[in-house]
This record gives C-alpha cells, sequence and structure tokens, in this order.
C-alpha cells in the first residue's frame, strides 16, 4: 500500500516508491528501492525533499501511531485544489492558436540565438547588454499578448542540448504569463519576464562539464551548481542599473516557501512574489523538459505533482495562478475520455479549465489509430468529458508532439 510520509519517518527497510519532488532534488538516479544503507538515509534527510511516498507491502510499515497520507488521500487533496482552482472566474479571453505558432516559432529561434550569444559573451567575463535583453522580452511579451500558450507550449519542444537556453526563454514567457494571471501592471509585468529571461544566467559560470553532464549529477557537482544563483547575482550587479526584480529573482529562484531552499534558506514572507513566481516557472519548465538522463514528464503530470509539493515548495496563491494560467490540462498533455478515445490537449476553453479541446486519435477498444478529430469538450453539443490522464511513456506515440502543434520537426 502506498503511503506519503515525511523523510524524518524514514527508516532503513522501507521501500521507496517515489520522493516528492523533482528528480533535480535528490541525489539518487531511481526511485522503487528498499532503504538499506544508512549513508543513503543521511543522503535523503540532508537533501531538500520533505516527503516521501513509500509501498508497505514491499517493505515495512510506518508503526502504529505515526501520520501517513494515504494514496486516496493525496489524490482527494490535490483533485480539491485543482478544482477550485478551476471553478474560479477565468480573467483572459483566448485567442486561436494557429495564427500565433508560426510567429511565436520565429521568436523561439530569434530568442535562442540571443540567449546563447548572451551567455557566450557572460562566459567572456563581458557585460551582459540588459537594453537587448529588455527588447527580446518586449517580443516575447507581445506574443504572449496574441496568446497565451502558443511561445509557451512550442518553448517546451527543446532538445536536450537546447535546455540550458531554451529554458530561459520558457519561463520568460512563463513569468509573463502568471504575472498578467495576478493582475500586475504592465510595468511589473516586463520586470517579470526580464527576470525569467536572466534568472538562470549565472549557469553560464558553472564548468561546462558538469552544465553539460549527460547524466546525473554527483552530490560534489550539484554543490557546485547550487551557485549559480550568486553568480548570476554578481554578473548582474556588474551592469549597473539593472532591474531590481531581475536581480531578486535571479539570486532567490531557488528559494522555498518552509525553508529548505537556496541559497539563503529564505522563509514565506522572506521571499518576494516575483521570487516565488520565478520559482514554480523554474520547476515546471524543468520537469516537463527532457534531460539527457531523464525524459520529461507529461504537462499535466507535472502540474500535479506540484500540487502536491505546493505545501513547503511553492506559495499557494501563486501556483493556483500558474495553473490558471496554462489549464489544469495544458497543451500537449495526453488525455483519455470517458468515450474510451485517446487525445492531446491542443488549446484551452474559455469556459472552464476542465474542458480543453482535445485532438483525439486513438480508440483503446479497438486498439486502433483514428482519424484525428479535434472536439470542444466545452460545447453544449458535446457529450465527452476527460475521464483521466494518460502516460505518454505507456503508450509510445512517436508523433504525439505534432499532433499537438502540427509540427513536423523542430522549428528551431
Amino acid at each position: 500500500m502506498l503511503k506519503r510520509i515525511r523523510v524524518d519517518q524514514l527508516v532503513l527497510g522501507m521501500h521507496i516508491q517515489e520522493f516528492c519532488g523533482s528528480w533535480m532534488e535528490h541525489p539518487f538516479w531511481r526511485s522503487g528501492f528498499v532503504l538499506k544503507d544508512p549513508k543513503d538515509l543521511e543522503r535523503i534527510l540532508s537533501s531538500s525533499i520533505q516527503e516521501v511516498w513509500i509501498d508497505s507491502d514491499k517493505g515495512l510499515d510506518v508503526p502504529p501511531g505515526q501520520s501517513a497520507v494515504s494514496e486516496a488521500q493525496s489524490e482527494a487533496q490535490v483533485e480539491q485544489e485543482l478544482q477550485a482552482v478551476a471553478q474560479a472566474q477565468r480573467q483572459t479571453e483566448p485567442v486561436t492558436l494557429a495564427a500565433e505558432y508560426e510567429r511565436a516559432a520565429q521568436i523561439c529561434l530569434q530568442s535562442k540565438k540571443a540567449v546563447v550569444s548572451m551567455f557566450q559573451e557572460a562566459r567572456m567575463g563581458k557585460t551582459v547588454d540588459a537594453a537587448g535583453a529588455q527588447r527580446l522580452v518586449d517580443e516575447i511579451s507581445d506574443s504572449v499578448a496574441r496568446n497565451v500558450n502558443a511561445l509557451i507550449s512550442l518553448a517546451r519542444l527543446k532538445t536536450a542540448d537546447d535546455y540550458t537556453y531554451m529554458h530561459s526563454v520558457a519561463v520568460c514567457a512563463m513569468m509573463i504569463a502568471l504575472a498578467r494571471q495576478l493582475g500586475l501592471d504592465e510595468a511589473q509585468t516586463r520586470s517579470a519576464g526580464l527576470a525569467g529571461l536572466l534568472h538562470d544566467l549565472g549557469k553560464a559560470a558553472m564548468p561546462m562539464k558538469v552544465l553539460n553532464k549527460p547524466g546525473k549529477l554527483t552530490e560534489d557537482e550539484f554543490a557546485i551548481m547550487k551557485g549559480h544563483p550568486g553568480e548570476g547575482h554578481k554578473m548582474l550587479m556588474a551592469v549597473g542599473n539593472v532591474d531590481p526584480i531581475a536581480l531578486d529573482v535571479c539570486l532567490h529562484h531557488h528559494e522555498k516557501t518552509d525553508g529548505s531552499g537556496y541559497p539563503k534558506g529564505l522563509k514565506d514572507e522572506q521571499i518576494s512574489l516575483y521570487a516565488k513566481m520565478g520559482a514554480v516557472c523554474d520547476v515546471y519548465d524543468a520537469i516537463t523538459s527532457n534531460r539527457p538522463y531523464k525524459s520529461g514528464w507529461d504537462p499535466a503530470e507535472s502540474l500535479r505533482k506540484m500540487a502536491e509539493w505546493t505545501n513547503g515548495h511553492f506559495d499557494q496563491k501563486v501556483f493556483q495562478a500558474f495553473v490558471k494560467s496554462l489549464g489544469i490540462y495544458p497543451i500537449g498533455s495526453l488525455v483519455r475520455l470517458a468515450s474510451g478515445r485517446l487525445g492531446v490537449v491542443v488549446e484551452q476553453s474559455a469556459k472552464s479549465l476542465t474542458t480543453p479541446l482535445v485532438k483525439v486519435f486513438y480508440s483503446t477498444k479497438s486498439e486502433l489509430r483514428i482519424t484525428p478529430e479535434v472536439i470542444d469538450l466545452s460545447a453544449p453539443t458535446c457529450h465527452d468529458k476527460i475521464a483521466g490522464r494518460e502516460d505518454p511513456a505507456k503508450w509510445k506515440f512517436p508523433d504525439l508532439d505534432e499532433l499537438w502543434s502540427g509540427l513536423s520537426e523542430q522549428p528551431w
């Protein structure tokens, strides 16, 4: 039986099914193992992971009287939070994606080149062109204004080799969308976008063999990488007259509300709104992106995982606004409908976060591909609905990204 417990409840002999946190936060290649080595227990306790799932059928159970959250209880908690977000009124009217995709692809191409150049100059000790970065932010902001989902969705198509650079572009776009969802004014929104673009600049100071390592980092290597917020902050300070919000997010986007983050170990009220926004956007893009050593999670699954971690990791208000900006089933999510068909989310609905437009393409009843068809689940004439999420790794559809984006290959 699966149970979620605090890490300080772990004892040798328990079977760890899964860590409650992204794979970047714990020192293990795998989950699903019996905890036998005292050193492994020490490594878990010294990491930033606060909770784990254990399987009491495969290892020791928690002692009687100790608290634990069952799988059903956890699912109910997550569902309650997501439904609360879904029932809240939408604040923006979405527009058709098709018109913006091509333009957003070009912006992604231009942005990647600009960020690559910015990182190269930073590595050579040159001062960052803050004015040029702001012009890039304005381009991204205009795209998000035309369609909140187009560029954010396309940026997820980055390859593992593109990750460092396109991650900055994706976080910039998500910070802009989140700022608007939170009702920030235009100046604050521009600042949030600039902060997103520059938040990982310190990685330019990291050793290339560590930054581009095609595998899990060792504890020593991870300790080196944890220095990137401070290095980025130094680089931006050297520019002079840089937006203070960008400085703040660069230094504090890895802080957590329970104080277990870095570099300062700040707690909830000590962390600015913008740094809290940066934390959510940074983690979402990281866990949905393919890395050399791990495939990214499905967008909808990623949001549900993050909902599990909200208490202690993220600010609840900020996370809820983030879900509203992307949808409970973000574009690219693989879902199963009540009719037994599988589909991929292609657009959000203006009416509800739970009734997006879905392109169905597979029948689980006949176990065959069917002619793709876009269904608006919010339409009065539609009697189908989403029954659940599906794991793309289970189905291995080779054209899943092409189905939702309409692109047969990466456009940059």
